[in-house]
Formats: structure tokens, C-alpha cells, sequence
């Protein structure tokens, strides 16, 4: 299938490794002008180049600095037509009330407002050149919270409302917003989460429908997708990636 998104600019968060890395190889492929950003100079340089994307330190908690990743890519590339927010998860506890205000405040940052950040910039140039593309890297805990994940089951539900009232809105302007549902994909957190590789797929193996750990690859296609010109009436909704995982229809 033709994406039909050759030509066009992508910006890509949180891009130096693991899902974010993969979505952003996956517009590359289809032809798009990719922008990928990451604190770390270092590894966004490395990973930019490994790909073929153009490298851009950002710090997605510096919320004040939204504003400015998006001019600067624009100067570089031009217009944002395809935003893809992608971030880190907070971190985990088997105590649900053990975390800290500290804490509690960060995931909110990092998770909602964040995203909502760069979207207020591009929201409006995409809606007046009538094509625009945002998703969104949730997880399959906005469907079934997953037990030591507080943090990300309460923020990251939120944005689906978020993504769900701008969607309605711009839909008529030619402007999507969607979000990727990724489940046990392999990837650095996931192996944390399960005390690593070897546990995460013996894990998977266990629990999963599907029999194995999913791959970046197979989430970066379901979001390559929703990115695409094809995917013109899809709009405040969700793609599960998840090998069966998610019970609940």
C-alpha cells in the first residue's frame, strides 16, 4: 500500500531508540521528510543518521520549548505535517499510593502536557493547509490498567478524552488524531519492567494470545498507518498492538 506521505514532514519525539526510533524509520521508508528529537544530542545524532532523519535535541519537559522544536524544524524542513508524541513511561510501583507528589506531577507533565504542547503549535498550521496527522504512543493500560503502572494508567487515559474532543473539531479541516495501543513490545522498558529480557519474553510467552514479545516494528507499521493518507477517515480512535493481550472489546 502507498502511504501517500512521501514529501511530507514528520516530527518525531522522543526518537532515539525503542518505538519512537522505530515509527520514525518507518516514515523514512515511506518517503516522508523525518525530524526526530530526544534530550540527549548524542543519541539523536546517532539515530538520525542510521536512518536518514534530521536530528533535534528537545526536552519534552521543558514545556516552553514546544514552540521552538516546532520553528526550528519548520526552518529545516518546513511545515509539520505528521506529529507523532512519543515519551518515556513514569516510572512503576506495586504500590499504588506510593508515589510522590513529585511524582504524580512529572507523569502529568510528561504524559499530557507535554503532547498538548507541541500540539497547539502545529494544530493550527495543519488545520489551514487542510491535511495534518498527530498520534500518539499510549499503552494498553488506557484499556486494562496494568497493576504497578499508577502513574501511566491515570495520565495516559486522559489523553484519549484529549484526542477524542480535538478529533471531532478538525476532522472537517482534514486533520486527524489517533493513538497506537502498544502491549509487551520489546523494547528497554519493557525489559526493566520485567527484570529483563529474558523475563519479558518468558512473560510474554505465558500470557500473550499471540505466543511472543511483539516488536518495534509491528507497532511503528499500525502507527505508519494512521500517518498516512489512506488512513484519511480514521480519527479519535485507538489501534491495539498487542498480540491479543487486551481482553476487553
Amino acid at each position: 500500500m502507498d502511504l501517500g506521505i512521501a514529501g511530507k514532514v514528520a516530527l518525531v519525539t522522543g526518537a532515539s531508540r525503542g518505538i519512537g526510533f522505530g515509527i520514525a524509520s518507518a516514515l523514512v521508508d515511506e518517503g516522508a521528510r523525518v525530524a526526530v528529537s530526544s534530550r540527549s544530542r548524542e543519541r539523536i545524532d546517532a539515530a538520525a543518521a542510521s536512518i536518514g532523519a534530521t536530528a533535534f535535541v528537545h526536552d519534552s519537559a521543558d514545556l516552553d520549548q514546544a514552540a521552538a522544536l516546532v520553528e526550528e524544524v519548520q526552518d529545516v524542513l518546513g511545515p509539520v505535517d505528521i506529529l507523532v508524541t512519543n515519551t518515556g513511561g513514569p516510572p512503576g510501583n506495586p504500590d499504588p499510593l506510593g508515589f510522590s507528589r513529585e511524582q504524580w506531577q512529572a507523569a502529568h507533565r510528561e504524559l499530557v502536557l507535554a503532547p498538548m504542547a507541541l500540539i497547539e503549535v502545529v494544530l493550527p498550521g495543519m488545520r489551514a493547509r487542510g491535511w495534518g496527522r498527530v498520534v500518539n504512543v499510549s499503552s494498553t493500560s488506557v484499556r486494562e490498567p496494568i497493576a504497578a503502572l499508577m502513574l501511566s494508567n491515570a495520565h495516559r487515559g486522559g489523553m484519549l478524552g484529549a484526542f477524542k474532543t480535538l478529533a471531532r473539531q478538525v476532522a472537517g479541516d482534514g486533520v486527524t488524531l489517533n493513538s497506537v495501543l502498544p502491549g509487551r513490545i520489546a523494547t528497554e522498558r519493557a525489559f526493566q519492567l520485567s527484570g529483563g529480557r529474558e523475563g519479558a519474553e518468558r512473560w510474554a510467552a505465558e500470557q500473550v494470545p499471540a505466543g511472543r514479545i511483539g516488536t518495534v516494528e509491528e507497532v511503528a507499521a499500525a502507527a505508519a498507518f494512521l500517518c498516512s493518507a489512506p488512513a484519511a477517515y480514521v480519527t479519535g480512535t485507538t489501534i491495539l498492538v498487542d498480540g491479543g493481550l487486551t481482553q476487553s472489546i
